[in-house]
């Protein structure tokens, strides 16, 4: 069963309410505040039902209900609070609240009331709730959790986003999510990739232009500021963008008008802009081939997406997800990936970062032989990726050997990994000296008798 969130900044009425509920078997999740639970839904998290506080730091309790019900109708919310008026209960009811709680309340009735909010919410819907909540976006590192966060806390802003990341990591979808979760959602998202445009259309295609402005401008043309009226504008690869562009770009942020090529009267821009590069702005500032004014001017609140190298506790979960959707995609059953397969995928570098998995599973859907993908199912070009000097990461390795044996014998993890990394490199050193002790610790870096002793310990000794 999917848990209920509770949301408040009192960490002791979260504390009092979690075991409230875990008496009742009923499991639970507590954030402290609006904007992490939004992240929450952000990545994917469905709860069955949703209990908060009104008055917190950042998005308010009423806030949150109307976020809520607007994309998950069915699923109940109870508003609670310490400041009871009747403001606020109306406000709760009318928002669609399943029940206003004033504080301080009876816990036994609170369960009883979150008990029915539960028989109310029959299996079926919390399943259309979480299949509502497939997110546009996975990520459980850390890096990606911060993004999210990021996403939450500006549910309610119209700022200027830049957002920092290589080719493939999502640029644009974390646009588009800043979008549909902001006061804009129901005007037009509208994208343009400016490094994808010649140069001499790009003015016509940002800003529009009127009939005759130019060969072959045989009628009045919207341009993409016009498109996006009271929506987002996306503009990606802004750091290739020409000087001449930067500057009517800049024009525009500043006074929120600007003209139609060919055009006299002035235009006004009631968009949110969200710009993308994958280069670094200030070098480009610094050689003289971005405008710093236009930089300061985009860089209000920057993102940065991490690459996949830097997230690699999300591949196995993204490789799950994205096989999935090729299988419903072209209609097959979905494939799976070994335990071996997974961990290899993991260690691999992904210089072409989400895109770049997506299109390896979509591969693996249509081209693997069985139901089970093992390695030597995988393209050869990434087979032979950890042959090359220097590409094989062991310490991810490592990694994934530990999370096995946390998950598998908790409380010896430590103990085994130690003698078993001693016993390989002792075993090592003696191969290479021909068994000679003192020669393998120098090789080591240890003295002679703390290789004896560690030979004896770990049952190195040869048999007589």
């Amino acid at each position: 069963m999917n848990p209920v969130w509770i949301i408040d900044d009192d960490r002791s009425i979260r504390w009092v309410l979690e075991k409230a509920l875990a008496r009742e078997d009923i499991p639970s999740k507590s954030f402290g505040s609006a904007d992490e639970a939004l992240a929450a839904l952000n990545a994917g998290e469905a709860p069955r039902v949703l209990v908060s506080d009104i008055r917190m730091p950042g998005t308010s309790g009423l806030e949150l209900l109307k976020l809520v019900k607007s994309d998950f109708p069915e699923l109940p919310v109870i508003i609670m609070t310490a400041y009871s008026d009747l403001d606020s209960a109306v406000a709760a009811f009318q928002g669609g609240a399943f029940e206003y709680l004033p504080k301080p309340f009876d816990v036994d009735q609170t369960v009883d009331l979150v008990r029915r909010a539960l028989e109310q919410t029959p299996q079926e819907s919390t399943a259309a709730v979480a299949e509502a909540l497939t997110p546009e976006i996975l990520g459980q590192a850390p890096s990606m959790q911060e993004v999210f966060r990021a996403i939450g806390r500006l549910s309610q802003s119209h700022a200027t986003v830049l957002i920092n990341g290589e080719s493939g990591t999502g640029k644009e979808l974390v646009a588009r999510a800043l979008h549909r979760h902001s006061p804009r959602r129901e005007a037009p998202f509208i994208a343009i990739n400016t490094a994808a445009i010649p140069r001499d259309l790009l003015e016509s295609e940002l800003f529009g232009h009127e009939k005759g402005s130019f060969t072959g401008a045989t009628g009045q043309r919207r341009g993409r500021f016009e498109q996006a009226d009271n929506g987002t504008l996306f503009l990606d690869e802004i750091g290739d963008m020409p000087a001449e562009l930067q500057t009517r770009l800049l024009r525009v942020l500043s006074d929120g008008h600007f003209y139609r090529v060919g055009g006299h009267q002035p235009i006004k821009a009631n968009v949110r802009v969200i710009a993308a590069t994958h280069q670094n702005l200030e070098d480009r500032v610094r050689q003289g081939l971005f405008r710093e004014d236009l930089f300061h001017r985009l860089n209000v609140i920057r993102l940065r997406l991490p690459p996949m190298r830097e997230r690699r506790e999300d591949i196995p979960p993204l490789t799950r997800h994205f096989l999935a959707k090729s299988a419903q995609d072209l209609n097959v059953e979905p494939k799976r990936l070994s335990e071996a397969a997974l961990r290899y995928l993991a260690s691999l570098e992904f210089p072409g970062n989400v895109r770049q998995l997506e299109n390896l599973c979509h591969w693996l859907t249509v081209m693997a032989p069985g139901q089970v993908i093992e390695v030597a199912d995988l393209p050869a070009e990434l087979r032979e990726e950890t042959q090359k000097p220097g590409s094989f990461d062991w310490l991810h390795s490592l990694a994934s050997e530990a999370d096995g044996l946390i998950a598998a014998h908790p409380g010896e993890v430590f103990d085994r990994m130690t003698r078993d990394f001693e016993r390989t490199l002792i075993r090592r050193a003696l191969a290479a000296t021909g068994g000679r002790r003192i020669e393998a610790a120098q090789l080591l870096g240890i003295g002679r008798n703390t290789i004896t002793r560690k030979i004896q310990e770990l049952g190195l000794e040869e048999p007589q």
